[in-house]
């Protein structure tokens, strides 16, 4: 039994991540800004990065940290405010954990950050001969590979205070939950399976099952360490995922409709490059550490969350 403390722990991959740590008889502490009562095998703690505030009992009593914390890069436009409070809320953060690990005594072995596939570029930027993205490729110069860039700079130094350190750039997790799934089945759901542009463009994406169960490997096998992409190993078109999940959804009863990429340029402003942009990435590296997929591929993921009409 491990006591983890989770930074970010009530979204969605850290509720995801909590129910299995507790299934497995660990003892899980979620930092949060304001702190509440605890719950079973669970308990708060109060920090507040843009203050430098952190709980140093709860840091203390900690054996490994999951960090996950981050504003969420799909839930507003990005204005120029927008998008400095997602680096800030990343790097603030990242920074705060490696000052208080520096300056105070602990008994933390590990470190397990979040990072995301944004760091890639679009696939035409791959060479010729490698077709997947992997973690040895450098940022990308635009926004979401600098940030990431900035957001895995920030929580690097742990790994020079004797902390094993962890780094999984995760795709589009998929989960009823939240995210991007909802978005996908509420014009479904009307009959509509609306396509993003060409569709053509490839996602890479994970299950929600799979990449806590991933944070889990990452914690319990203290011989993994550095960077991995958090992926399927089989990414897909927009196209793809959009009709499969139509036709468990709704049989034959459903008309697919391109949404133009002027409109979601539009509507999305500088998101959209994100929405319409292809990016293949390789899950090879944590499979070969040997981490086994339970919905390796879209349609095992999406069946889980549907009920079939054919």
């Amino acid at each position: 039994m491990q006591t983890i403390l989770i930074t970010g722990g009530t979204g969605l991959v850290g509720s995801a991540l909590t129910k299995l740590l507790v299934a497995k008889g660990n003892q899980v502490i979620i930092l949060t800004r304001k702190a509440k009562p605890a719950e079973g095998a669970v308990s708060y703690a109060e920090w507040d990065p843009a203050k430098g505030s952190i709980d140093l009992k709860a840091l203390q009593a900690a054996d490994c940290i999951v960090h996950l914390a981050g504003a969420n890069v799909g839930e507003k436009r990005w204005s120029k405010k927008r998008k400095q409070e997602i680096v800030d809320s990343r790097v603030q953060s990242g920074e705060l954990i490696t000052k208080a690990l520096r300056s105070n005594p602990n008994k933390v072995r590990s470190v397990i950050s979040a990072s995301a596939v944004g760091w890639y570029g679009d696939d035409k930027q791959r060479p010729k001969d490698k077709p997947q993205f992997t973690e040895d490729d450098p940022a990308d110069s635009a926004y979401l590979g600098e940030t990431c860039r900035k957001w895995e700079e920030a929580i690097q130094p742990v790994s020079t205070l004797g902390k094993r350190l962890v780094i999984l750039r995760t795709g589009i997790v998929l989960s009823p939950e939240g995210g991007a799934l909802p978005s996908f089945q509420k014009p479904i759901k009307m009959g509509i399976a609306s396509i993003l542009g060409s569709g053509r463009q490839v996602i890479s994406w994970i299950h929600i099952d799979d990449v806590a169960r991933l944070y889990l490997h990452a914690i319990e096998n203290e011989n993994i360490q550095g960077v991995f992409n958090a992926v399927a190993p089989q990414p897909v078109t927009n196209e793809n995922l959009v009709i499969t999940l139509a036709k468990l959804m709704k049989g034959k009863f459903y008309i697919p409709v391109n949404v133009p990429s002027f409109l979601l340029k539009i509507v999305l402003g500088e998101m959209s490059i994100e929405v319409l942009k292809s990016a293949t990435v390789s899950s090879a590296k944590i499979s070969r550490n040997g981490f086994q997929f339970l919905y390796p591929t879209i349609e095992t993921a999406l069946r889980s969350f549907t009920r079939s009409r054919d």
